[in-house]
């Protein structure tokens, strides 16, 4: 046994998210899409705690897990979990500590109004369809 201290998990692991200003942009529009097409709902359970209520298809499925991996990789401070609760049931749990509470906030605000853009978007396709030319 030695006297070298061990890092904690704070000392090893970034307090803030470390993915290229370069990179920022792109996965930005990645989540822009993933809400529009995939969020149902967004329920905040706690200050610490939103959960996103996505589509059950399998390629939301797909690309949650594919964007939870590499949001993880940049951004420590987001603990993200994937979970089914029934065939068509999906959500993304999303926690962090007190101190980023304000970061969950503008992520509730973020998918929810992206979600009911998207919902805007479908209502007016949906509402104009009969008038396209056919």
């Amino acid at each position: 046994m030695s006297n070298q201290q061990i890092p904690t998990v704070s000392a090893r692991v970034p307090d803030a998210c470390t993915l290229s200003t370069a990179v920022r942009p792109l996965r930005l529009a990645e989540f822009d899409q993933f809400f529009r097409d995939a969020v149902r709902g967004v329920y905040r359970l706690s200050a610490q705690h939103l959960r996103l209520q996505l589509d059950g298809g399998a390629q939301v499925e797909e690309t949650a897990r594919d964007l939870t991996a590499r949001e993880s990789s940049c951004c420590s401070f987001f603990a993200l979990e994937l979970s089914r609760s029934g065939p068509n049931a999906l959500a993304l749990d999303v926690r962090v500590l007190a101190a980023h509470v304000n970061v969950l906030d503008a992520l509730a605000e973020w998918a929810a109004s992206v979600r009911d853009q998207g919902r805007a978007v479908r209502d007016c396709v949906a509402a104009s369809w009969p008038m396209l030319p056919g």
